[in-house]
C-alpha cells in the first residue's frame, strides 16, 4: 500500500438522501393515485414476455417530461414534445419490440391511433395520453396489439406493488432485469409525499437522454411550472450522467406525472418544500441511473467515474465522460486492470486543456497517480479489489473546484455478441 491520500470527491455527488426520507415499496405505483399493468399483446413472438405497459392515473395530473435530443427522433417523441407542452397527462401507453421510429407518416399516424384506442378505453381526452415506445428501428409498429391488449391491459389496472412491476417488466428490451425504486418523506410543511418509478435501458444509452423510457410518479401537489424545473434538474443530474456506449438513442422519453393526492399546501417553487422535493426526485432518479449502468448490456460492473479539480462543470463533464465512454478504459476494468495510463489518455484526448504534471488518479480509492506519474501500487491487493461490483475511478486535474460525476459499465465480450445478435 502506498501512503498518499486517496481523492476527496464532493459529498453532494455521493448523493444524499433528504431528511425524513427513505426507501419504500411500490415502485411506480407508490404515488398515491396511481395505477399501472404490464401484459403481453403481442409485438413481441415469445407470449412469455410482457410488452405493453400502461401507468394510468386516477385523474388527469399535472406532467412534465423530457426527451431525446437526436434529430432522428421516433414518431412518439414528435407526438407527446406537443401533448406535454400543455402540462396535464392522464396516461402513459408504453410498448417494447418496436421502436416506431424512422417510420414516416405511416408511424406518426399509428402513434395518434394507439393514444385515441387508450384514451377511448379511458374516457378521457386524447391529448390527456401520452405514448411511448422501444425496440427495432424500422419496422412499423402495427395497430392489431393495441386493439386486443389495451382492453386486457386496462382491466388489469392495479394500485398493487406487483402491477407496478408487470409494468416494469413490460419495458424491457435487452435488460436483464427490472429497474424500479421509490422513496417516501415529510416535507417542511410536514407534508407526507411518496416518489416512485421505473426506468428501462441498458445499451445504446448516451442521453440527452437515452434508449431510455422513464416513467416517474409522485403524489406531490405540484403546479406545471415547479413540475418541469424539478423534472429537469433530476434528469440533468441523473440520467443525462449515465453513458453505456455513447450512443444517443431515437426515443428516449422520461415522464413526471403528479397526483396531487398527498394532503398540503401546494409545492410552487417560491415554497419551502420545493427543494426538499426536488433532492428526493434527483435521489430516486440517480438510483434509477445507476440500475441502468449496472445494467449495461453484457456488464458485470458499474463504473463511477469522478472528475474533480477542474475548473469549470462542463470541462469536468467533457474530462469524466471521455473515460467513461473509452473502450479501452471500460475493457481495462472488464480485465480487473488498473491501468491508469489508459485513464490519463482518455482526459488528455478530450480537447480539455490543463497541466499532466497535476494531474492525480485512483482506482477504488487507491492513488495510483500523483502529479502525473505512476504510483506503486500491490497488484495483488488490486485485483483483490476489482472483484467488487463497483469500481470507482476518480481523476483530479488540480486546476479548481469543479465536478462531475458519470456512470458507466465495463466493457465485455457479452455486449459484441448481443449487439451483433439483436435483430436475429
Amino acid at each position: 500500500m502506498n501512503s498518499y491520500e486517496p481523492i476527496p470527491v464532493p459529498a453532494s455527488a455521493t448523493g444524499c438522501m433528504p431528511a425524513h426520507f427513505s426507501n419504500c415499496s411500490g415502485g411506480v405505483c407508490a404515488a398515491l393515485g396511481i395505477k399501472a399493468s404490464g401484459i403481453h399483446a403481442g409485438f413481441r413472438k415469445n407470449p412469455e414476455r410482457k410488452d405493453l405497459a400502461l401507468v394510468v392515473a386516477d385523474d388527469v395530473s399535472v406532467c412534465a417530461a423530457t426527451f431525446t435530443q437526436n434529430r432522428f427522433c421516433a414518431a412518439p417523441v414528435q407526438l407527446d414534445r406537443k401533448r406535454a407542452a400543455t402540462g396535464r397527462i392522464r396516461a402513459v401507453m408504453l410498448n417494447s419490440g418496436i421502436a416506431n421510429a424512422a417510420t414516416g407518416e405511416e408511424g406518426y399516424a399509428h402513434a395518434v391511433k394507439s393514444a385515441a384506442m387508450l384514451s377511448q378505453a379511458l374516457g378521457c381526452p386524447e391529448e390527456e395520453v401520452e405514448v411511448a415506445s422501444t425496440g427495432v428501428i424500422g419496422p412499423q409498429l402495427e395497430l392489431g396489439p393495441f386493439e386486443t391488449g389495451i382492453p386486457a391491459a386496462v382491466a388489469g389496472l392495479s394500485h398493487a406493488n406487483d402491477a407496478a412491476h408487470d409494468a416494469a417488466t413490460a419495458v424491457m428490451t435487452t435488460d436483464t432485469h427490472p429497474k424500479e425504486a421509490a422513496l417516501a418523506g415529510i416535507l417542511p410543511s410536514g407534508t407526507l409525499i411518496h416518489l416512485g418509478g421505473f426506468v428501462k435501458g441498458s445499451g445504446m444509452i448516451q442521453p440527452n437522454m437515452a434508449t431510455m423510457l422513464a416513467v416517474v410518479t409522485t403524489d406531490a401537489a405540484l403546479d406545471a411550472v415547479s413540475a418541469k424545473k424539478a423534472l429537469l434538474a433530476a434528469v440533468q443530474g441523473s440520467f443525462n450522467k449515465v453513458t453505456v456506449d455513447s450512443d444517443t438513442s431515437t426515443n428516449d422519453s422520461c415522464f413526471l406525472i403528479a397526483t396531487g393526492k398527498a394532503e398540503g399546501p401546494a409545492i410552487t417553487e417560491e415554497s419551502d418544500d420545493f427543494s426538499v422535493f426536488c433532492a428526493a426526485l434527483k435521489e430516486l432518479c440517480q438510483e434509477l441511473a445507476r440500475q441502468i449502468a449496472s445494467d449495461g448490456e453484457g456488464s458485470t460492473k458499474l463504473i463511477t467515474i469522478d472528475c474533480v479539480g477542474a475548473r469549470t462543470d462542463e470541462e469536468a463533464e467533457t474530462v469524466a465522460r471521455s473515460i467513461a465512454n473509452s473502450p479501452l478504459v471500460k475493457t481495462a476494468v472488464f480485465g480487473n486492470d488498473a491501468n491508469w495510463g489508459r485513464v490519463a489518455a482518455a482526459a488528455g484526448k478530450c480537447g480539455v486543456p490543463f497541466d499532466q504534471d497535476q494531474v492525480d488518479i485512483d482506482f477504488l480509492g487507491v492513488p495510483v497517480c500523483r502529479k502525473g506519474r505512476p504510483v506503486p501500487v500491490d497488484e495483488d491487493h488490486m485485483l483483490e479489489l476489482f472483484r467488487a461490483d463497483e469500481i470507482p475511478i476518480a481523476i483530479d486535474l488540480g486546476q479548481g473546484l469543479a465536478h462531475c460525476r458519470i456512470w458507466t459499465c465495463d466493457l465485455t465480450h457479452d455486449y459484441v455478441s448481443i449487439n451483433g445478435d439483436y435483430r436475429s
